[in-house]
């Protein structure tokens, strides 16, 4: 099979029957032999309903119906677990991603050899208050990841060799960051193209601006565990080091001063009376523990059996 199309979606029924012809009409032009995955995320209007006619009608159609709503991530890693092309493409269903693009993508995967090829929306239709967080965001995520050839991150329409996405596990909400997670696992070609981006038809987004501030915090944790996730000594290490050998310092310090003035019969207050020295100690304990309680939690998530492991109510 050449190509795998996934496409994750929540509450898109009215879109859902263009999307696929569209879908259809350039597959057949260029005689591709595809399948179309839809993943209904738990919708509660009846995109499923639609799935399932779609499949009457054609073969090419597969679809996985969640019991409940658990995001893009999830959906997209069983969607990718399903694929079964040598390229896999994803795509939202919201018809802001144009199918059009699908044969050049496939000839970049397959004739320029790349990895992973992710879209550009370079002019975009959305208001100011959306693109530009979204311009920071992109910013951030190039300088953490050292992916500095990609603009758009979060794209939902990418290409991948079918090896990629069988060696990446996409969770939480780290779908923003595949490119990342492709080049952690080693797959270091990534290219970028510039695509049509069009405006919403259907529907409204089911994305708020919450999106960007957990973002920012997928990104810190993918960075952290990516370099200290298998070496956490390293770091906790270091910096515990550090500020072992700050306090020892700061320890010296304080009793040569206090040594000092008992010599010269100054009794000055103690130390320990002053209320800045608890309010910065406190402040330092619970921010270290707070630190190494979310890390050795992530640690444990990543570890889980049964972190990729969702409700699926019907397949087809």
């Amino acid at each position: 099979m050449d190509i795998s199309v996934v496409i994750p979606l929540y509450n898109e029924a009215e879109s859902l029957p263009e999307l696929f012809a569209w879908i259809e009409r350039i597959m057949k032009e260029h005689r591709f032999t595809y399948e179309v995955i839809f993943v209904d995320d738990g919708s509660t209007d009846n995109s499923w309903d639609i799935i399932e006619k779609l499949k009457e009608k054609s073969p090419a159609v597969k679809g996985i119906k969640f019991r409940r709503n658990y995001g893009k991530s999830p959906a997209l890693y069983c969607g990718f677990q399903k694929a079964q092309g040598e390229v896999v493409i994803t795509m939202d269903a919201d018809l802001q991603d144009s199918p059009d693009e699908i044969p050049e993508l496939y000839r970049m995967i397959t004739e320029d050899g790349y990895d992973l090829v992710s879209g550009w929306k370079k002019k975009r239709y959305d208001p100011l208050s959306k693109t530009i967080p979204t311009k920071l965001f992109n910013a951030t995520a190039r300088k953490f990841s050292g992916i500095k050839n990609l603009h758009d991150f979060n794209c939902g329409l990418k290409a991948y060799k079918k090896i990629v996405v069988k060696n990446i596990e996409v969770y939480n909400d780290m779908h923003r960051y595949i490119p990342y997670m492709a080049k952690i696992a080693g797959f270091n070609k990534i290219g970028e193209k510039v695509v049509k981006h069009q405006a919403r038809k259907y529907g409204t987004s089911k994305f708020g601006l919450d999106r960007f501030v957990n973002g920012y915090l997928d990104l810190i944790t993918l960075w952290f565990t990516s370099r200290f996730g298998k070496k956490p000594m390293h770091f906790f290490g270091l910096w515990g080091s550090v500020m072992f050998f700050i306090g020892f310092i700061a320890l010296v310090i304080v009793l040569s001063m206090k040594l000092i003035s008992l010599y010269s019969g100054d009794l000055r207050p103690l130390v320990t009376n002053s209320p800045y020295f608890y309010i910065s100690l406190t402040a330092m304990i619970l921010g270290t523990q707070l630190f190494l309680a979310g890390f050795i939690g992530e640690l444990i998530s990543r570890n889980s059996p049964n972190r990729n492991k969702y409700k699926i109510e019907a397949e087809i």
